[in-house]
């Protein structure tokens, strides 16, 4: 198929509910936005301005986060974009092994780009960097639930030092005193930063301008790096103002159901509410399951019934002291594959069972539903909540290709009443 689009900018996100955040955010910026799940095989049908490669690499090996990195790069350059956007969650989630540092300085590598920018801040959904330090809501990083990730803990809120053990480069800082003041003295600070050696630098962002300040400043820089704040700043390098039309999605059809494997506070605060409003809830047993798998179809038949009546949530969602429980009876790494396989499967028999609207929390969990439908691209649609949008696509089950609308929260996104909310905003 001959390409029949050139693209401004190419997306590389490292997990599927970060893509759909950074999606969103070029959206609202006036950016027609297609987000695909996985490298795509061909090129795109249709005409876009940014392509969002949504990855599930944020916790594999390092070697594998940069093979799949740089496949995704390769597709991008050959659909003629002009900058490229390596986008990872906004509480920096990483462990000194990566796969931050390391796919940075691989895409870097690849690019012949010296210098590049870090920045997780998105003030909107509460994230700010304040002299370095990261900052989710009133708290340092540390201090806000982020210390009991089960598989990316983050327990140093200065994002220097976290990055430093992660990267070949030399880390920097482009703080407030330059962010505050104007493009061109955060371009001021990248050069003097260059001069001095240093590669990749953490950028202060406490508001939306300083956001903008920066996306004017990295105008000229082949690779940046952060979390989806950013996106808001570079649309309008491309001659690009927001505009009603892009964030156009069909009109919602079918049952509405949610189902969450995300353990983080804001998702116990969205289970909560839900129930708390008389909303019909499943809750899964992950030791059970293990011990016997034929409990699978049981809570398969329970959602599907359920559906009938109304939204329904299924969810493994906990407090850190019980999935320590669970991760201590069946693994960490192995507890969070299981339950993202079980809540996957039970996504696909409710889209089976008639569900249009579906509603997914977590971002592991997220990439392991949209690969069980069979979603290959998602147009992004309106937001919901700060970053996190609903989307539109086809799922692939059994033969069939089935229109859904579907949202992939992050594990922190979203205000109390998300799960109520995001039907409302669709209909």
């Amino acid at each position: 198929m001959a390409r029949v689009n050139t693209i401004l900018l190419g997306c590389i996100a490292d997990d599927f509910t970060g893509a759909t955040d950074l999606a969103n955010n070029l959206v609202r910026a006036g950016m027609r936005v297609v987000q695909t799940v996985g490298v795509p095989g061909e090129p795109l049908a249709e005409s876009v301005d940014a392509v969002v490669i949504s990855l599930k690499s944020r916790t594999v090996a390092p070697k594998q986060a940069i093979e799949q990195s740089l496949a995704a790069l390769t597709w991008l350059q050959a659909q003629g974009a002009k900058q490229f956007y390596f986008k990872y969650c906004s509480t920096f989630d990483s462990t000194e092994q990566g796969n931050i540092g390391p796919v940075a300085d691989a895409l870097m590598k690849a690019l012949d780009a010296d210098f590049t920018i870090a920045t997780p801040a998105f003030p909107d959904a509460g994230r700010t960097v304040y002299q370095g330090y990261l900052f989710v809501g009133d708290v340092l990083l540390n201090e806000s639930g982020m210390q009991d990730h089960p598989l990316t803990p983050m327990r140093d809120p200065n994002l220097v030092r976290v990055l430093k053990p992660q990267t070949q480069h030399a880390v920097g800082l482009v703080n407030y005193r330059a962010t505050t003041q104007s493009a061109q003295a955060v371009a001021a600070r990248f050069d003097e930063l260059r001069a001095q050696g240093v590669g990749i630098a953490i950028v202060d962002a406490v508001g939306n301008d300083d956001l903008y300040r920066i996306g004017e400043a990295a105008r000229e820089l082949k690779l940046v790096t952060g979390g989806s704040g950013l996106a808001i700043g570079l649309p309008a390098n491309f001659g690009i103002k927001p505009n009603v039309q892009a964030a156009q999605l069909p009109a919602p059809v079918g049952k509405r159901a949610i189902v969450s494997g995300s353990c983080s506070r804001a998702t116990q605060a969205q289970v909560a509410n839900f129930i708390q409003h008389g909303g019909k809830a499943i809750a899964l047993d992950p030791v059970a399951l293990s011990q016997d798998p034929d409990k699978l179809e049981h809570y398969r038949d329970q959602a599907r019934l359920a559906v009938q009546q109304g939204p329904v949530l299924v969810y493994s969602t906990t407090t850190p002291d019980l999935l320590a429980e669970v991760q201590a009876a069946l693994g960490a790494m192995q507890a969070g594959e299981m339950v993202e396989g079980w809540i996957a499967s039970i996504a696909c028999s409710l889209v089976q069972a008639g569900v249009g609207q579906l509603i997914v929390a977590g971002g592991e969990t997220s990439g392991a539903v949209v690969q069980a439908l069979g979603i290959e691209q998602l147009r992004i649609g309106a937001q919901i909540d700060p970053g996190v949008p609903w989307c539109h696509g086809l799922a692939k089950r059994q033969g069939t290709t089935l229109p859904l609308h579907i949202s992939l929260k992050s594990g922190n996104f979203g205000g109390a009443d998300f799960f109520t909310k995001a039907f409302e905003v669709l209909a």
